[in-house]
């Protein structure tokens, strides 16, 4: 299978780093034209350079703050018409749920959830006019393993499926696909900085301090390992091409195998 997006514009939020950043370089090596995004100049450009070099592809940027309802318009102006929205942005953090105050679940649901919702809400009607799009959510395993440390992110993941599900049918019949990806633990650069304790304290390689990371926090894991950004992005890109065509409306894991159901 040759995946080719050459003429495809995507916008990938939340993109400087991690599995938003091989997300933006898996499609722009598939050919699509891609909008990276970040909240800082300086995060935006290191990254532009970094997948420059990767592709050899020009990369345009957004700054912007897209858990504020300004920022998402601000970039769906600039932008105006896309094919590929993959709603990435999202944050995360241990917090016990009676030290989790408003503030933070406010701020959780306006970056995971809303910033998704209005770029979506903007950028899928010249989708419709041109018969053609997709819009991916990245969610997580935590949509169905909500984490009793961080119960606010897990309600946010769970939330980005019906969002997911229900736009898939509001959008039906008009050639625009949407999905939802559940990746489980990635080996991001937020893994990797948590591991450096146990990597320094016990003399591991960062194989075995992830693997080990896995197995005490999802002992259900299948694969026993954590996955790779490029692995999530790899299904990305799927998703987002035209051989995908018959999936929406999907929750599609990419989670080791830690959710245990059949």
């Amino acid at each position: 299978m040759k995946i080719e997006l050459n003429g495809k514009r995507a916008i990938v939020t939340g993109s400087t780093k991690g599995i938003g950043l091989a997300i933006a370089k898996g499609l722009a090596l598939s050919g699509a034209d891609v909008i990276i995004n970040g909240r800082s100049r300086e995060s935006v450009e290191h990254a532009s350079e970094e997948l420059k070099k990767a592709t050899g592809k020009a990369v345009q940027s957004f700054v912007g703050d897209l858990s504020l309802a300004q920022d998402c318009t601000k970039l769906t102006e600039t932008f105006p018409s896309v094919d590929i929205l993959v709603n990435n942005l999202g944050i995360f953090g241990e917090r016990d749920f009676y030290d989790t105050g408003d503030d933070v679940w406010e701020q959780f649901f306006e970056t995971n959830i809303m910033s998704g919702v209005r770029l979506s809400r903007n950028l899928t009607p010249s989708m419709i006019k041109k018969g053609w799009g997709r819009v991916i959510f990245i969610s997580s395993e935590s949509a169905f393993n909500i984490p009793s440390e961080m119960i606010h992110y897990g309600v946010t993941k769970t939330a980005l499926l019906a969002l997911s599900r229900g736009l898939a049918k509001r959008l039906a019949g008009t050639g625009v696909t949407v999905n939802a990806v559940l990746p489980g633990p990635t080996l991001s650069d937020g893994m990797i900085e948590q591991l450096q304790d146990d990597i320094k304290k016990n003399g591991k390689t960062l194989d075995q301090a992830a693997r080990d990371y896995v197995m005490r926090m999802r002992p259900s894991s299948i694969l026993q390992r954590p996955t790779t950004t490029d692995e999530v992005a790899n299904m990305v890109v799927y998703i987002a091409s035209q051989q995908a065509s018959g999936t929406t409306g999907a929750s599609i894991r990419v989670d080791g195998g830690v959710i245990d159901s059949i």
